[in-house]
């Protein structure tokens, strides 16, 4: 009776222990080197970002973080590779259109992408900005609207941000232009730059030099805000279409087998890295925004854009497989 008596006493205790458990071990983590899987080449925004932050996030985790490019299939060979890890250490860094967009896109995968990888954060937000070469003579939304359908317009490839911006702009205005397919909005840029094509929703941080330097013309930015780099330069929205709002994120994502215990752990240590004034200084200089968010927010948003994507692939009847 005296031994039951005892193990009644302790047992508050012992149910309080077990309670902490899962922090314990995320605490613990990481038990080895850790795996940043970017999925497009080195020099684009994820990758610079993952870079950036490694040094700090060593030093907090005490173990060699390592940066490892992956390009290929818009995403999905870095995501197969992750989603398909199971040593707990490898995590993902991408574009958000890895769960947004290329679900959509790409229905005949091996795997399930948004069962399979789950967000992290969202390292920070990105847009993408219309522009035309200058000789074209469209200085304002109004005179891109009157575009003849024959025309074509530049984009980083099919099913990439910029393209999905267009085709999202065109079915909100009833504009019809020629979609002109490039391998990188860099190609695609070079082609407005030349006179090749006239116009291209083309992500910011690629195009933000040439409209500085007088060699394109910015005519919209496609988020809800304007561009902290170019403020003169209004947003879709403001052109005329309330509610347009065309914003991505890069992202670091995990394989929806990682204990919630360790994302939110990921999620502190990296929020702490990118709060670092150097970081959110050199970022805004690519017109990259600081984010950061909780893994909860993170997913929340991803789904939200999941759906919104969705509606535009379906309307362009877009399908990559």
């Amino acid at each position: 009776m005296k031994a039951t008596t005892a193990l009644l006493l302790r047992l508050p205790a012992i149910v309080m222990a077990l309670a902490i458990v899962p922090p314990a071990y995320a605490q613990a983590w990481p038990t080895k080197p850790v795996r940043l899987v970017a999925a497009f080449p080195p020099g684009t925004p994820g990758d610079v970002i993952a870079r950036l932050i490694q040094p700090a996030l060593q030093a907090t985790w005490g173990q060699p973080v390592v940066v490892e490019n992956k390009p290929g299939a818009g995403g999905n060979l870095a995501a197969g590779e992750v989603a398909q890890a199971k040593d707990g250490h490898t995590l993902l860094v991408g574009p958000d259109t890895i769960l947004t967009i290329n679900p959509h896109l790409y229905k005949k995968l091996s795997f399930d992408l948004r069962a399979s990888l789950k967000p992290v954060t969202y390292f920070a937000s990105f847009n993408q900005t219309l522009v035309c070469n200058p000789a074209a003579g469209i200085t304002s939304f109004e005179k891109f609207s009157r575009l003849p359908p024959s025309r074509p317009y530049a984009s980083g490839g099919t099913g990439t941000p910029s393209h999905m911006t267009m085709e999202m702009l065109l079915a909100t205005t009833g504009i019809q232009l020629t979609h002109v397919p490039y391998k990188g909005p860099g190609p695609a840029a070079q082609d407005v730059l030349a006179g090749h094509v006239d116009c291209g929703f083309i992500v910011s941080s690629v195009v933000l030099p040439h409209v500085q330097g007088g060699r394109l013309q910015a005519i919209a930015v496609s988020g809800k805000e304007r561009s902290v780099l170019l403020p003169k330069i209004p947003t879709v929205a403001e052109s005329g279409y309330p509610g347009f709002d065309a914003t991505f994120f890069e992202t670091l994502l995990a394989p929806s087998s990682l204990p919630a215990a360790t994302v939110e752990k990921v999620q502190r240590d990296v929020r702490a890295a990118l709060d670092a004034p150097t970081i959110k200084a050199r970022l805004a200089e690519m017109d990259l925004l600081v984010e950061g968010n909780t893994a909860q927010d993170a997913q929340r948003r991803s789904q939200q854009d999941f759906a919104k994507w969705g509606a535009v692939a379906q309307r362009a009847k877009l399908q990559l497989d």
